[in-house]
């Protein structure tokens, strides 16, 4: 084989060719020996495994304690400082978000300290980030909050009351609180539970089932959510919580029926506060270049609001909503409640798939960004063992924020060293520190809440972008955050994923295909609706499929051959069965004769139309092959048939099935592709296959795919291979006519000639609704 290839706009590139014989893939495997593949048996894969050695015992260590990997490497002299400086600016900033996100939690804010505190002390020593800041997440919070209000409402906590002489009922706070953090803490400690059990068995790879779109999508509806939720408390109005179905629109109804409640107070401190943190936070980004360490905004505007608050007496004088009671130290750690279990065992899989999701993408940023690895199944191990043992402190469930990571990396954080600083930063304010923030606001918190948003706002700008990229992309999107808009986080999670995978469905069971043309002067093939100047070789298709063929798309290959084509091989065989049969009688009337080369001549009888093909055909006189006993009849089954039918015209000799980019074939789709090879082979349209993965070659042999008609010889290792093997093969045959026999039949002579008009049998090929028949030989 020759190719020549040259790039006419590189001069600086030759001219090569390449001489090399035509490879099928029988004489490629004749030429290259394979190697010999040998199992090792089981139990000598359980001898290796479970063999130990003092570097596997300390690799061992290493993979399930990261820390002992990188703290003996820890530069002291050069890291100490900057982990310090980031570790304090990341554990004030932790400290007001523990306070912030634990009212999205349903529980007091105290509570979000210690879920700043714990998590991040396991993360330190098990994780294999070196700059996550590990601690509450908006998204998580609010998740699990919606299963803390669905368990514990107000209304199962509802009291008599005649303390002012006048009977009425109020709230048991102090009882719903309770009751609130235990199924926090049972909560949190069951995804733990789950973490774990997936990073232990391995389960890492589920996570790549929420594709970018659809946590896009699902982040932006839950910001959403916390934008509603956190507008209640910014205005302190009273409304309802609502949860399920179509909670979003209640609660908006809700405050919009109480709008004229709003707390004068608490709005307009919650204005200030985000125009002053959004406003410092963009001059932060945009000169971060210069500022070494970000304004902490979030930490001068909580100490100035809290002054402010306590100076002015506002909850007194202005009923404003303040956060009352921060418990000072830590709470004994306490037992999960099992028998809530079943009910939290749903939303505790989606909490955790999506606290884990958004803290190993966080973490695989920074990875990438400073050259180590994201273990993607300690990651769970890690966040398990985390949330399981701040579970049984009460905390709710971790996962990270994009803000605290961003400034510990900024800043110069360099390991985990800077996380247990941060953790020292939120104990001092549970030990001493967090009874001076009593008196601050509610809605200054849920300020800070929202100027954290943004990013998770912006992501809308995502949807144009994907819809000129990919259309799927952006339906996964939409459809995603809508229904967890709509119907809940979990339900809208459950939805998006499905339809996540439904459009998979879609996409693989309709498969690329294109028809190839030669690149003229090379060996390259390309589709030739794209490119200008190539050409089909004469007399032969080129067909590309682009995905696994299974029983799901079978009938698109079928389908595509037909188009490419331009004929449907069962139909032309059927209808030249019908013109044989009338061809043989007409031979045996004497009307018309066979000449010396075996073409038949038409003596009298005039072809001026065709049979429509709309009448239904007789299945017996189509189903029969002409067998002569005397006479060899060849008609050229392009030309003007002596008898009146239409049948439809073939052009090609040959169809090369291009399968370099099929990896996997199942057994349905080799049966439809041993028929569609059948049906062409029965209208002398011979089929070949090239380019194929040596896995597919192996399936072919275990299906038995290979028979008297489909035999190894028609694979070859390239599109041009088989090209060029055929071109030397209709060479070779049209300068020798094969013609068995030359018989003239003389008209005069009117010699009786034996026909059999008996039907012949027909095998069955197809098992999937779809019937091929071949000819009996």
């Amino acid at each position: 084989m020759t190719s020549g290839i040259m790039d006419n706009h590189s001069p600086e590139y030759n001219q090569y060719l390449v001489h090399r014989s035509v490879y099928s893939e029988k004489k490629f495997q004749e030429e290259n020996e394979k190697k010999e593949i040998v199992k090792k048996s089981l139990q000598t894969r359980i001898k290796n495994n479970c063999s130990c050695t003092s570097r596997k015992a300390l690799l061992f260590i290493k993979s399930v304690l990261p820390i002992a990997d990188w703290l003996p490497k820890y530069k002291w002299k050069e890291w100490l400082i900057n982990d310090l400086l980031a570790g304090i600016t990341v554990g004030l900033v932790s400290t007001l978000q523990g306070l912030a996100f634990a009212l999205l939690a349903a529980v007091p804010a105290g509570y979000g300290l210690y879920s700043s505190f714990f998590p991040v002390l396991v993360y330190a020593f098990l994780g294999t980030s070196r700059h996550l800041s590990v601690g509450p997440f908006p998204v998580v919070s609010l998740m699990s909050g919606m299963v803390v209000l669905s368990m514990a409402p107000d209304e199962k906590f509802i009291i008599a009351s005649n303390s002012t002489g006048l009977n009425k009922t109020v709230i048991d706070t102090v009882a719903r609180d309770a009751a609130r953090v235990a199924i926090t803490g049972s909560l949190c400690f069951l995804i733990g539970i789950i973490q774990l059990a997936l990073g232990v068995f391995q389960i890492g790879f589920i996570v790549r089932y929420l594709s970018g779109p659809l946590v896009g999508g699902f982040t932006w509806a839950a910001a959403f959510q916390v934008l509603v939720s956190q507008i209640k408390q910014w205005l302190n109005v009273p409304a309802k919580n609502y949860n399920g179905v179509f909670s979003i629109i209640y609660t908006i109804i809700d405050i919009f029926s109480n709008i004229g409640k709003t707390n004068i107070a608490d709005l307009i401190a919650g204005i200030l506060a985000f125009i002053a943190c959004a406003v410092v936070k963009e001059v932060n980004e945009r000169y971060k270049h210069i500022l070494r360490i970000p304004i902490p905004i979030e930490i001068i505007v909580t100490i100035v609001a809290t002054g402010i608050s306590y100076g002015a007496n506002l909850e007194k004088v202005y009923n404003a909503g303040i956060i009352k009671s921060i418990p000072r130290g830590f709470l004994p750690p306490v037992t999960p409640n099992f028998s809530i279990f079943s009910e939290l065992i749903g939303s505790a899989f989606s909490i955790g798939i999506i606290a884990y999701a958004v803290a190993v993408s966080v973490a695989k940023v920074y990875g990438t960004k400073n050259k180590y690895p994201i273990i993607g199944n300690q990651e769970f191990i890690a966040h398990g063992i985390s949330n399981m043992f701040g579970g049984a402190f009460s905390c709710f469930c971790s996962s990270t924020a994009l803000s605290r990571t961003a400034i510990q990396d900024s800043i110069g954080g360099k390991t985990q060293i800077a996380s247990l600083f941060s953790a020292g930063i939120v104990l001092i304010a549970i030990l001493a520190i967090g009874k001076l923030l009593e008196p601050l606001q509610k809605s200054v918190l849920s300020a800070i809440v929202l100027v954290n948003l943004k990013g998770m706002f912006w992501q809308i700008q995502d949807v144009p972008r994907l819809w000129k990229q990919n259309k799927w992309d952006s339906a996964i999107w939409v459809v995603t955050c809508i229904s967890s808009i709509i119907l809940g986080l979990d339900l809208g999670l459950l939805v998006g994923l499905l339809f996540g995978l439904l459009t998979v469905i879609i996409r693989v069971q309709f498969p690329s295909s294109s028809s190839l043309g030669n690149v003229p002067g090379t060996d390259i093939y390309k589709n030739v609706k794209i490119y200008k100047h190539i050409s089909e070789p004469a007399g032969m298709k080129i067909i590309r499929f682009s995905s696994a063929i299974f029983y799901g798309n079978v009938e698109g290959l079928t389908n595509a051959v037909k188009s490419f084509v331009g004929f449907d091989a069962v139909n032309v065989f059927n209808k030249r069965n019908k013109a044989l049969q009338k061809i043989k009688k007409l031979i045996k009337k004497g009307e018309i004769q066979s000449m010396q080369n075996g073409k038949i001549s038409n003596t009298g009888t005039d072809n001026e139309a065709f049979e429509p093909d709309d009448n239904p055909e007789n299945p017996e006189v189509e189903n029969t092959e002409v067998q002569t006993k005397e006479i060899e009849i060849r008609v050229d089954w392009n030309s003007e048939l002596p008898v009146k039918v239409s049948v439809p015209k073939v052009s090609i000799h040959s169809i090369v099935f291009d399968f370099g980019q099929i990896l996997f074939i199942d057994s349905v789709a080799f049966k439809a592709l041993k028929m569609i090879i059948h049906e062409l082979k029965r209208i002398d349209v011979n089929a070949y296959i090239a380019a194929c993965d040596d896995n597919v070659i192996a399936q072919m042999e275990e299906f038995n795919f290979f028979d008297d008609i489909i035999k190894p010889e028609i694979l070859f290792m390239t599109v041009h291979d088989a090209v060029l093997y055929i071109q030397n093969q209709r060479q070779f045959s049209d300068g020798h006519d094969p013609l068995l026999e030359k018989i003239s039949l003389m008209q005069e002579a009117k010699e009786s000639t034996d026909f059999p008009d008996d039907d012949q049998g027909y095998e069955e090929l197809d098992t999937q609704d779809q019937a091929f028949r071949t000819l009996a030989s």
